[in-house]
């Protein structure tokens, strides 16, 4: 249900009431959750105010969203994902996760169309294996230099030297590394299936 905008560099405006309804201003109708996944994924850029405050709560209904995908089992983060993020609240890495996470996830977009394009030409299992383990090779790079954005003096390849702090740091690094390991195992069964 995508919206044309009258102002194409303008977001869609989208209220939200106290009654919980969603009413987007541009096509003058009353829009659901499930209208604005969909203008997400066409790519169309909204905001939601609260109609009363005029507060921007975008974050909070795009959470809603996830929420909302999530529980009709549509599980797209894993459980340890999510450990993981809940685990950086308040950790000296909060700072520095979201330009992580959005540099990442654009990367991972750009390698996904990068991949399609590949794998429409008929690419055999062997090459895309060698891809997804370059694209591996590239996000873990990625992190880690995010990690030395946040702390220059470090090595974030290598291993602490004292123990304050490096036990759950190596642990969510054994986490991630199994995680890409195991995703390492699922693409080649497919490639072989």
């Amino acid at each position: 249900m995508a919206k044309k905008k009258l102002d194409p560099d303008e977001p869609v405006v989208i209220k939200k009431y106290a009654n919980r309804r969603l009413y987007d201003t541009s096509s003058s109708a009353y829009v659901t959750l499930d209208d604005l996944s969909a203008m997400v994924r066409d790519g169309v850029e909204f905001v939601v105010v609260d109609a009363k405050s005029g507060d921007d709560i975008t974050r909070n209904v795009l959470n809603q969203i996830i929420f909302e995908q999530e529980s009709h089992g549509e599980n797209l983060l894993p459980i340890t994902f999510l450990r993981q993020l809940i685990r950086f609240y308040g950790d000296q890495m909060q700072a520095v996760l979201p330009s992580y996470l959005e540099m990442s996830m654009e990367s991972f977009a750009r390698q996904q169309e990068q991949m399609q394009e590949h794998m429409g030409g008929n690419m055999g299992s062997a090459n895309a294996y060698r891809m997804f383990e370059e694209m591996t090779r590239q996000n873990m790079a990625m992190f880690q230099n995010a990690l030395r954005m946040f702390n220059p003096s470090a090595d974030a390849g290598a291993e602490p030297s004292a123990p304050a702090g490096g036990g759950k740091r190596d642990e969510d690094l054994s986490s991630i590394r199994d995680e890409m390991e195991a995703l390492r195992k699922r693409l080649d069964e497919m490639s072989k299936g």
